[in-house]
Formats: structure tokens, C-alpha cells, sequence
């Protein structure tokens, strides 16, 4: 017992909690210190430990003073004295094992010890302690498993009212069927039409843009072959620019002339620009260079309008682009807004799912904690009806025993009427005896003496004679 599972508490301790906790008013103030670990007082630890027994199991005072019906004690008032001492220490036999102490002895409460009843007491407050805060927890989960129902309750009544109300919903009254046949035929007609419809226009903006795709392939066909006309276009400018250039020492002497010409060229703009026009003038005149020069317009005209196709060719790529674009930008807006109400509807689904998966738990919970206490309760209730069929035994036993007393008394009664009667009979007949005696022995002594009387006179007779002769 040196390893123990509560602590140990000091002397100041265990007399404050004693003050506070277990003993009350004259009690609480008249304990000191010395009652308990100077010299222990029996009595102050009789009433200590009855104290503790009656907050525990709620054990009344007069039930120390009992004597057990069921035993036949032949002299009862030798264990009157006895009986306090006897019941208290059958009562923290029971209870001690409890809290963890398992060495109580009748000695401990006859002949009490400082340190035993240190240790003891000790181990009391702790269970009483623990008992207390066990109390309290009890205490709040059964005002939680109150609310708890009540919100079950409320929850359930409010499912039923919604229930009722969806049903009253969904229930189409006699007078209005009609019209919602007739609306839901309408709207299923309605929704036909707009899906026969969603479907042409779909069909048709396809067909739109498969041409629009075939026609932007063929012009990009074109684009690509325009390119390649202008590239070789290219090369042939340059093949001529390089017919046209002569020597490279003229053309180096050109590139210096032009270098040094450069600025003044930029002053003298107008005065090319005259000159170029005499030198057309001059080239129109000249016949063998017309050809060469309508050649080259023509060629230059060519690849004009070629630029200009190409140009417009471009500009309506772009617009095509453009509506591509805006087509592809308001099917990516559509599908953004396809995949937001999606998402919203499975959100909405994981919440409810989520939600019903914490009422089933909360429901599981419950029912769980609900079996706990069931469980719990069906013990005690066990303990309780075994508890109740010892007391109807017992009482029972004890109505037995008074009936039988009861029977007892009325023989007892009933034997004292009798001898009551035989008494006042024999007295009456002793009394008639008497007074038969009497009046046999005066009527004895009355005729005794008439015999007396009678003798004497018979003497007297026989003596007259005598004398007279």
C-alpha cells in the first residue's frame, strides 16, 4: 500500500476541506486538528466517516442504529451499544475498496491511528473530490443530451412541417389540374421548339463556320501563293536593279557622289522632281525605251494591285480573325458560365452531401450516446429492481414478522380473556365454596353447640339424681 493512486494530503488540508466541504455548522466550526492527528477522537471520526457516508451513498442517521431483522439475536439490548460502531464499519468496508484502500480494519475504527487515518482520509477526499467533478460532468452532458433532444425534437418537427408543406406543393388541388396539365404539355412543347431550335442554329452557325473556315483556307492558299509571286517578283527587281547597275567603279564612284549629293539632294527635291519630269518627257520620245518602261509599269501596276489584293485580302483575314475571335471569346464565356453553374451546383451538392453526412454522424452520435445512457440507466435500473426486490423481501419479512406478533398478541389477548374467565370462575366458585364452608361450619358449630347444650343437660339429668339419692 506505500504505491498508492491518490495523493497524499497534509493535515491542514484535509481538516479545511473537512470545514468546507463535508461538515456544516457547529461541526465545521468545533473541529480542530488535534481531534483528528493529535490524539485521534474516535467519535470525531465516527462522525467524520458518517458524514462521508451519508453525502455518498445518502445512508440516514438512524439506519446506524438498525438491528438486522433477519438475524434471531436472544438478548438485542447487549448490541444497542455496539450496533453504531458495527454498521459504520460494514458501510466503509464497502466503501473504502472504492477509493483504492484495502486494508480498513475494525481496529481503525475502535482504536484510530494518525497515519492510517491520515491515509484514509486522504483517500476519502480524493473519491468524494472525484465524485464531485464526475457529478458535475454527468450533470452537463445530461443538460446537453436535454438539449440535444430537444433540438432532435425540434429538428424532427420542422422536417415534418417541411414535409407537410412539400407535399401540400407538390399536391396539385382538383380544380387546378387541368391548367397544369395543360401548362406542363405547353412547356414540354415549348422546350421541344427551343431545342429543335437550339439545334438549327447550332447546325447552321457550323455550317457558317466550316465556310468561314474554308474560305479563310482558301485565302491563306492565296496569301501564300501571293508571297511566293512576291518573292520571285522580288528576285526578278533585283535581277534587273543589277542589269541596270554597270561597273562596280561606277557604282562606287556613284555611292561617293551620292554621299556627297545627299544633303544637297534634300535641298534640291524640287528641282529632281523637274528634271525627272523633262527626262519623261524625254524617255516618251525615245521609242526604244517606251517598251521597256510600259513593261515595267505594268509591272509595277501588277504588283500594286497585287499589294492592294494582298491588303485586302489581310484586312478581311483580320475581320475573320476579329469574329473568330469574338465567336471563340463568347463560346469561352459561355463555357466559363456552364462551368460556374456547374461548379455551383456541385458545390450546392458537396454542401448537402456534406451537411447530410454531419446530421447522419450527429444522428449516429446521439443514438449512440443514446444507447450508452440506455444502457446505463437499464443497469441501474437492474441494480435498483435487485435493490427493490431485497427492501419488498425485506419488508415483507418484516410484515410477516408483525403479523406474526400481531397474531401473537390477539393468542396472547385471547389467552388472557380466557384466563381472566377461568379466574373469575374459580374466584366464584371459590367464593360459593366459601360461603358454603361457612355456612356448613356455623351450622356445624350451631348444631355442635345444640349437642353441647344437650349433653350438658343430659349431664345435668344424671347429676340431680345422684345427688338427690
Amino acid at each position: 500500500m506505500e504505491t498508492m493512486t491518490f495523493p497524499r494530503y497534509s493535515p491542514d488540508d484535509i481538516i479545511s476541506y473537512l470545514r468546507s466541504h463535508v461538515l456544516t455548522g457547529v461541526e465545521a466550526r468545533s473541529l480542530t486538528k488535534a481531534d483528528v492527528f493529535g490524539s485521534p477522537k474516535p467519535e470525531v471520526l465516527h462522525m467524520i466517516y458518517m458524514r462521508i457516508l451519508q453525502k455518498v451513498y445518502a445512508i440516514r442517521l438512524e439506519h446506524f442504529y438498525m438491528m438486522p431483522v433477519n438475524i434471531d439475536i436472544m438478548y438485542p439490548q447487549i448490541f444497542e451499544g455496539f450496533l453504531p460502531v458495527c454498521n459504520l464499519y460494514i458501510h466503509m468496508e464497502r466503501l473504502l475498496p472504492a477509493c483504492r484502500i484495502n486494508d480498513f480494519q475494525i481496529a481503525d475504527v475502535l482504536n484510530p491511528k494518525t497515519k492510517r487515518t491520515a491515509r484514509f482520509l486522504s483517500g476519502l477526499l480524493n473519491f468524494v473530490n472525484f465524485r464531485e467533478i464526475r457529478r458535475e460532468v454527468y450533470l452537463e452532458l445530461q443538460l446537453n443530451y436535454k438539449s440535444a433532444m430537444e433540438k432532435h425534437q425540434q429538428l424532427e418537427t420542422a422536417n415534418r412541417e417541411a414535409s407537410l408543406k412539400l407535399e401540400k406543393l407538390n399536391t396539385v388541388p382538383v380544380e387546378h389540374q387541368e391548367e397544369v396539365k395543360k401548362l406542363t404539355e405547353n412547356i414540354r412543347e415549348l422546350e421541344q421548339l427551343l431545342r429543335q431550335d437550339y439545334r438549327r442554329k447550332q447546325t447552321a452557325l457550323q455550317e457558317v463556320i466550316s465556310q468561314k473556315k474554308s474560305e479563310i483556307s482558301e485565302r491563306t492558299r492565296k496569301l501564300n501563293e501571293l508571297k511566293v509571286t512576291m518573292a520571285t517578283l522580288k528576285e526578278e527587281q533585283e535581277q534587273l536593279k543589277s542589269k541596270i547597275v554597270e561597273s562596280p567603279e561606277e557604282l562606287k564612284n556613284y555611292k561617293e557622289l551620292m554621299k556627297e549629293t545627299v544633303k544637297k539632294l534634300k535641298k534640291s527635291k524640287q528641282e529632281v522632281i523637274e528634271k525627272y519630269e523633262v527626262y519623261r518627257d524625254l524617255v516618251e520620245v525615245l521609242p526604244s525605251c517606251l517598251v521597256e518602261v510600259q513593261l515595267y509599269q505594268k509591272k509595277m501596276e501588277r504588283q500594286g494591285a497585287n499589294v492592294e489584293t494582298l491588303a485586302s485580302v489581310l484586312s478581311e483575314a483580320r475581320n475573320l480573325e476579329d469574329q473568330l475571335e469574338s465567336a471563340q471569346i463568347d463560346l469561352k464565356k459561355l463555357k466559363t458560365d456552364e462551368m460556374s453553374l456547374k461548379r455551383l451546383v456541385t458545390a450546392k451538392h458537396e454542401k448537402l452531401s456534406t451537411a447530410e453526412i454531419r446530421i447522419k454522424k450527429k444522428r449516429e452520435d446521439v443514438e449512440q450516446y443514446k444507447q450508452t445512457i440506455f444502457e446505463y440507466c437499464n443497469k441501474i435500473q437492474e441494480k435498483r429492481g435487485a435493490v427493490y426486490d431485497k427492501v419488498t423481501a425485506i419488508h415483507k419479512e418484516i410484515q410477516q414478522t408483525r403479523f406474526k406478533i400481531q397474531q401473537l398478541n390477539e393468542n396472547a389477548e385471547k389467552e388472557e380473556m380466557k384466563a381472566k374467565e377461568i379466574y373469575q370462575n374459580l374466584k366464584a366458585a371459590l367464593e360459593k365454596n366459601h360461603d358454603s364452608l361457612i355456612k356448613i361450619a356455623k351450622s356445624y358449630a350451631a348444631s355442635r353447640e345444640e349437642k353441647v347444650a344437650e349433653l350438658n343437660k343430659c349431664l345435668l339429668r344424671v347429676q340431680t339424681p345422684e345427688s338427690s339419692s
